[in-house]
């Protein structure tokens, strides 16, 4: 049984409306984004090819919860079977680590750009473009399968509700019969090493990058490069601060009512936000 977001009947239309438009804008946004990169061959370049991996991950993230979340509102039944459970947590995770590791090599893009613009072609050429994309692909699948083997292994044959809106880690592992310690470690080192790193690598890269940006004497190209990095930031912040708090806490400490509103922030918001920050405003 899947809760969802709220149990006040008063407000399951209103939800509903709301939740249906997120859904509507973060995939058509995404949607013209992959079409608009994938049949224009002026766009087949390493920025680009990033922002289309980046478009494809926030399809995904988002087909894989609000469907299923907008069901659960708008008729009576609130159920999930064990095995769609499993497949809407392996394509979440899966999402969740491509998109972390996505912004750190966005960012890297940019940082090569900026700071070594005459090196550029030659740094981030389609090789190292496509070596850097497999990277990405090894770790969300290793991180995604690592999660999910250990949550197999898990007896749940007790209480069957989950106070969320999707299947996410910490909401199962309150839910098991069997000790959840190393479940809850791994979910620790993956947090640290994937989401930390991760943040700490993008913000080191923008740090290089505004200090580039301050030599620049064009107070015009300086005002835009500084508006679209700090737009930038906002969203990669909106992205990592979340996962790093809530998988940083132990399952015994997760607070439902609370981190249901912070998941929604990394599920919901950012992948409607990225086709307007990332995409929109670049002509």
């Amino acid at each position: 049984m899947i809760l969802g977001l709220s149990q006040n009947p008063d407000l399951q239309g209103v939800l509903f409306i709301v939740f249906l438009l997120i859904y509507l804008v973060a995939f058509l946004g995404n949607f013209i984004i992959v079409i608009a990169i994938t049949y224009n061959i002026i766009l087949h370049t390493p920025m680009y090819v990033l922002l289309l991996s980046l478009a494809i991950v926030d399809i995904i993230c988002t087909t894989s919860i609000i469907p299923k979340m907008l069901e659960t509102m708008l008729t009576s039944g609130r159920t999930i079977s064990y095995r769609g459970c499993m497949s809407q947590l392996f394509f979440f995770m899966w999402s969740l680590g491509a998109g972390m590791v996505l912004f750190t090599t966005m960012a890297y893009d940019r940082y090569v750009a900026i700071c070594f613009p005459l090196h550029y072609s030659t740094v981030m050429n389609h090789h190292m473009c496509m070596a850097l994309l497999s990277i990405v692909m090894a770790i969300a699948v290793t991180n995604s399968w690592l999660h999910i083997g250990l949550i197999l292994k898990l007896t749940f044959c007790g209480p069957n509700t989950i106070d969320h809106f999707f299947c996410e880690i910490p909401p199962m592992l309150s839910l098991s019969f069997s000790p959840v310690k190393i479940n809850e470690v791994m979910v620790y080192i993956a947090d640290i090493t994937l989401a930390v790193g991760d943040f700490t690598l993008t913000c080191i890269s923008y740090a290089f990058i505004i200090t580039t940006i301050l030599r620049i004497r064009t107070a015009a190209v300086k005002r835009k490069a500084f508006s679209t990095c700090s737009s930038h930031l906002i969203v990669v912040s909106l992205y990592y601060c979340p996962v790093i708090y809530t998988y940083a806490l132990p399952a015994s400490s997760y607070t439902f009512e609370r981190d249901k509103v912070v998941a929604a922030l990394y599920t919901l918001v950012t992948p409607t936000l990225n086709p307007i920050v990332y995409s929109f405003r670049n002509k």
